[in-house]
């Protein structure tokens, strides 16, 4: 691998975070609100149209976190190169079925990670210098998924750079959980409720998180702070006891 400044990998992955934030977050908004959305406006969470302010403020944060998980990003790199990460290349180090394990294991941890620090910045003292700024647009669209404050950016970031150190990870892996959480907030934060009518019920999808669970926590606040799973909702008290009730309240508008 050849040898760079710290400073110019901070620029490469800057413009590969962004670049992935403006395609996937660019291109939901775009087939959502643009095009396709007359065809899904029974299935709308939002209450009222977008407003353009709330959208450039939703992506102005989210440069600054692309720019603090760039910053992440090089640290790992670096690590890497440095020989103090469990990162690695060969697939068969530890077996092909690990790639798989390690992601699912990889995920069930930021989920639980996401989980607590999220109901910290929603913490009455620490919310405004947190958390504010991803809840300013109210309903949430593709551009929010990425929309976090300073000390939010930061505190996000740290688990992927803590991780590394002490999870033996593919780079496979990495990538793979990367996109997997891109592409989920993304949907999470849609505006739009791609899921099924039965999805809430069935025993599948009573423990996975979509758009309409993550958009009433932007309504509610007090509620579902989990990211992939719902189960520290379920068992601490967070989930909301009208979840279901509203999922159908949406489907017969």
């Amino acid at each position: 691998m050849t040898d760079h400044s710290f400073w110019f990998y901070w620029f490469v992955f800057f413009g590969v975070i962004l670049g992935r934030y403006l395609l996937i977050a660019g291109g939901a908004y775009w087939c959502f609100y643009l095009v396709f959305g007359k065809s899904f406006a029974q299935r709308r969470l939002r209450l009222k149209p977008p407003l353009r302010e709330s959208i450039q403020r939703d992506v102005e944060l989210s440069v600054l976190s692309a720019a603090v998980f760039a910053l992440g990003a090089a640290i790992i790199l670096f690590g890497y190169k440095s020989g103090v990460t469990l990162l690695y290349v060969d697939l068969h180090k530890y077996g092909l079925w690990y790639p798989g394990a390690s992601f699912a294991a990889v995920l069930i941890l930021q989920d639980v990670y996401f989980y607590f620090i999220h109901r910290v910045f929603h913490h009455p003292l620490l919310f405004k210098w947190l958390h504010r700024g991803h809840h300013r647009s109210g309903d949430p669209t593709p551009w929010t998924s990425f929309a976090f404050d300073l000390p939010e950016a930061i505190i996000q970031a740290l688990f992927l750079v803590g991780v590394v150190f002490i999870v033996p990870l593919p780079f496979i892996t990495l990538v793979a959980v990367l996109m997997t959480m891109t592409v989920w907030t993304v949907l999470n934060h849609l505006g739009f409720e791609l899921f099924p009518a039965s999805f809430p019920r069935h025993w599948l999808g009573q423990w996975f998180i979509g758009p309409t669970h993550h958009s009433i926590h932007h309504r509610q606040y007090r509620v579902h702070y989990g990211l992939y799973f719902t189960l520290w909702d379920k068992l601490l008290g967070t989930h909301d006891p009208n979840y279901e009730t509203e999922f159908d309240t949406l489907l017969r508008r």
